[in-house]
């Protein structure tokens, strides 16, 4: 069924959202302001709406919808709260947006999505629902689940049980996986994925050994490279695919997310690059290699923190 809203009814929630208090009582405001949001676009996406809005579809949303996912953690590294708030708003509209253009075609719509939210938190929290209200919203695991007085790895091996019988069965158990993860994420998965079947180093330092082989067989492939000027060979990217693969199984294993260390890392270049643009009188592409190392030196020591004193 289609939503119809007038710009009466969305003028009066324009009123109603800016002149509301700050201090809101949490559940009936929250669940009245997501409504007027759904009316919101609704009306945009409607015969008078935005046409820029009227002209999305699921592919053209997409590349915003991850660009919103990294806008979050951004505030979340900053601990910006005002831009946290902000972002989160703009993350929970792809997820108004793609409702509504379910709900036009027929697939579904964003009471679907939420409804099937709730059976599944229910579902997956037998520990703290209870075992029929697990039942109940959906739960088909067949033999007994550990429940009670259980601590959080307890509960992540629950939750992994029930969303197992969930599931139609695969081909791999790697077919869970999405695809369209981010290449470093998705790479975690599928480590962490086989290592629960038994395929991975017994310890660390297999990994580093193998990070000493694919630097090799890199080494090698690139001195056997004919490719184009500027232009990889095949087996060049495919080697430095199996060098990333494997530094991303070796931050698993020390427990590290490698998307959110090599944000960190970003970060870092950032500040020291453009702390060595301001240390120099002269553009950085005039100075020599030495010169530029010597700036991107005196950052890096500029970043480190001061040795204590001892007394």
């Amino acid at each position: 069924m289609k939503t119809t809203v007038t710009a009466a009814g969305i003028l009066k929630t324009i009123v109603y959202i800016v002149v509301m208090s700050s201090e809101r009582p949490p559940a009936a405001d929250s669940a009245a302001l997501f409504a007027e949001a759904v009316s919101i676009m609704a009306r945009l996406r409607g015969p008078d709406g935005c046409p820029w809005d009227r002209e999305q579809s699921f592919d053209t949303i997409r590349k915003y919808t991850l660009e919103e996912c990294y806008e979050v953690l951004d505030a979340i590294e900053r601990r910006n709260w005002n831009d946290l708030c902000e972002e989160l708003g703009d993350l929970l509209l792809q997820v108004i947006f793609y409702a509504q253009m379910a709900n036009e075609a027929g697939h579904f719509s964003i009471a679907d999505v939420i409804a099937g939210l709730n059976r599944k938190l229910v579902r997956r929290h037998p520990h703290v629902f209870g075992d029929e209200a697990s039942v109940a919203a959906g739960n088909m695991v067949e033999s007994p689940l550990q429940t009670e007085d259980i601590d959080s790895s307890q509960v992540l091996r629950n939750w992994e049980a029930i969303k197992r019988a969930e599931k139609t069965p695969a081909s791999s158990v790697l077919d869970n996986i999405p695809r369209g993860l981010p290449a470093l994420l998705e790479a975690a998965k599928l480590g962490s994925r086989a290592q629960k079947s038994g395929f991975d180093w017994p310890e660390v330092e297999g990994i580093f050994a193998k990070l000493e082989e694919e630097t090799e067989e890199l080494r090698q492939a690139i001195r056997a490279s004919s490719a184009a000027a500027g232009v990889a060979s095949e087996e060049v990217v495919s080697e430095v695919g199996d060098l990333l693969f494997t530094v991303v199984n070796l931050g698993r294993r020390l427990h590290v997310e490698p998307e959110l260390a090599l944000r960190h890392t970003n970060g870092k270049f950032r500040r020291r690059f453009a702390a060595m643009e301001a240390a120099s009188v002269q553009p950085l592409e005039s100075l020599s290699a030495a010169q530029l190392e010597s700036l991107w030196s005196q950052a890096k020591l500029a970043e480190s923190p001061a040795p204590s004193s001892s007394r």
